[in-house]
């Protein structure tokens, strides 16, 4: 069966321990190469891994022909001009979340794309391909909880490194583009449109001058989605859909164990059930599925101005943060 061969630019942490070990286990990704601007470091990457190359630069990764597509765990603030870069070597590209720093940044990256219609670009927001979330999506999309009303969702973590690029506002941290991110995004998921309003309040570490602690309030057409992220609370997430009928809880959204069954509960009235899913890892089925977009020359799973639209909804947050107003 034939692969894709892919290199990385960077040896980010979310890729040497998570994302590359379940693309390794996929059935069409090849994991060719790995870049750092330290060779010494993609050597050791590529030893951990079995990759069997490794480079001293991204630019000496993306001029090699072997190379179909690359994933770019970088830092926010390098998303879209390495992007940008790899389309123009000819490549495919898998970005990690937040796609960009600002909407204006993330439509250029699509203006961009749009030049080279025959390479797939996709922002690696992976919970979608999750089978909890399709099985929640489904049940929403079938009335299985009445009219959709409402989701309320929670993600949080504690660090206060200040060596951790979370903690860097000038490349793009803080716990909204981190994490909050994610929440803006189930809830377009879910609610299958844009919101038409959006409130939203950020309080700042004082030293990092990163958001730590963000709420916001999404107002669509159907109903409301309130969430809450932070960077310094007790870790903790969890989502819940409501309905006019029922209600889906997704215990573990964002994250959940690849070794082990995910759960969502599903309440009909006043019964409560549990649905099992079996085993699976979501970055590998990500890795296969945006494999598959190459080979079979079909559309990505996500396309990229979804993106773009989840950078809008970021963008009006921290306007109306800032103004303490409604957005529309």
């Amino acid at each position: 069966m034939k692969k894709v061969r892919w290199g990385v630019l960077s040896t980010a942490k979310i890729g040497i321990e998570k994302v590359l070990p379940a693309m390794q286990q996929g059935e069409l990704s090849e994991i060719t190469a790995i870049a750092s601007n330290n060779l010494e470091k993609a050597q050791a990457a590529a030893r951990e891994l079995g990759i069997p190359t490794a480079y001293g630069s991204y630019e000496e990764l993306l001029s090699t022909p072997e190379v179909e597509a690359v994933y770019i765990p970088l830092p926010n603030h390098l998303h879209v001009p390495w992007s940008i870069k790899a389309l123009e070597a000819g490549k495919h590209v898998l970005c990690e979340k937040p796609i960009a720093m600002t909407a204006a940044e993330a439509q250029k990256l699509l203006d961009t794309a749009e030049k080279y219609p025959a390479l797939k670009i996709m922002e690696a927001f992976m919970y979608r391909h999750h089978p909890q979330w399709q099985q929640a999506r489904q049940l929403v999309e079938d009335g299985k909880i009445g009219d959709l009303r409402t989701i309320q969702s929670f993600f949080s973590y504690h660090n206060v490194d200040p060596d951790n690029i979370r903690n860097k506002a000038e490349i793009g941290g803080g716990g909204l583009m981190d994490i909050g991110c994610y929440c803006i995004s189930l809830s377009r998921f879910i609610f299958g449109t844009e919101p038409q309003r959006i409130c939203g309040i950020m309080e700042y570490d004082p030293k990092f001058k990163t958001d730590c602690l963000t709420s916001g309030m999404l107002e669509f057409d159907q109903g409301t989605s309130t969430f809450c992220c932070s960077t310094q609370l007790a870790p903790y997430q969890r989502v819940n859909i409501f309905g006019t009928d029922g209600r889906i809880e997704i215990d573990i959204p964002f994250n959940p164990p690849p070794d082990q069954p995910s759960k969502i509960k599903y309440q009909h009235g006043n019964e409560i059930s549990e649905i099992f899913l079996d085993i699976c890892d979501q970055y590998k089925i990500q890795g296969d599925l945006f494999s598959k977009a190459v080979l079979d020359d079909s559309p990505v799973p996500t396309p990229l101005a979804d993106a773009v639209a989840n950078m809008q909804v970021i963008d009006a947050l921290i306007q109306s943060a800032r103004d303490g107003i409604w957005v529309k």
